[in-house]
């Protein structure tokens, strides 16, 4: 099984001399092809910074990034690009879609940006419109979609170019419970049917415990991880209670 990402003793620092913050302290671990991960970790523990660096928003100031191989580290400029064009998708909490195009433009863009041609562009968006429920809404406009239907079309645009690695930033967050869970279920089919690898930052037990697998960050430190293993997913979230409860019960941990 191939490593998709493999992280090695980073670092991260904010601030200066006089004043120097460090919001993360030496993590490593590695994520394999097919794994859903999930990132855990209370307001202010390092989970968004982690994200941040491993999607090139942010440098890690020791430390290194592997994404299949390559040292994401070192890129630049135009290298850095083709890097989060190509090997990265996307799916943020707020969405992130373009109010001026329908579902279907915003999910194709991503392909054009690729100069991928128009007749695979379509079967391409119809299939992951299939995929993720969302075949009846490829002609609305953001404005006319529910947040279920607005973050599904995010999620399509965002594994449509087949990338190495899927991130996602508190995905659940601005959607209701139905809306939350039916978009799980789509995450956990990509997961389990199309081999999607997908690494989810959230503060929610309830989101988490969709996951193959759960890291726990404290104070910017690896604190425990979770495997699900054969476990029904309502086992596994009781487990993820009981971490939650030795952090301190500062997450979400409603079912």
């Amino acid at each position: 099984m191939e490593n998709i990402l493999k992280i090695d003793q980073i670092e991260k620092y904010y601030g200066s001399k006089v004043n120097l913050t460090k919001a993360i302290d030496d993590i490593s671990f590695q994520v394999d092809e097919g794994e859903f991960v999930a990132i855990m970790g209370a307001s202010g523990s390092g989970k968004t910074t982690l994200l941040n660096c491993i999607s090139t928003i942010d440098k890690v100031t020791t430390g290194h990034i592997y994404v299949s191989g390559e040292d994401i580290t070192k890129l630049k400029g135009n290298a850095l690009n083709k890097f989060r064009r190509e090997k990265l998708g996307f799916i943020f909490q707020d969405f992130n879609l373009l109010d001026t195009m329908t579902a279907y433009e915003n999910i194709a863009l991503a392909l054009s940006i690729q100069n991928v041609p128009a007749a695979k562009i379509d079967s391409k968006v119809k299939k992951v419109a299939k995929e993720l429920d969302i075949e009846s809404v490829l002609q609305k406009y953001p404005y006319q979609m529910s947040g279920g239907q607005k973050q599904r079309v995010a999620s399509a645009r965002a594994i449509i170019t087949d990338p190495k690695l899927i991130l996602a930033d508190e995905p659940t967050g601005a959607l209701d419970s139905k809306a939350a869970k039916l978009l799980l279920e789509r995450f956990a089919y990509l997961n389990k049917n199309l081999k999607a690898t997908i690494l989810m930052v959230t503060h929610d037990s309830f989101t988490a415990s969709y996951a193959q697998r759960i890291i726990f960050i404290k104070d910017g430190r690896i604190f425990h991880e979770l495997h699900r293993g054969q476990d029904k997913r309502k086992d596994f979230f009781d487990k993820i209670i009981d971490v939650v409860t030795l952090l301190g019960g500062d997450l979400n941990d409603a079912l």
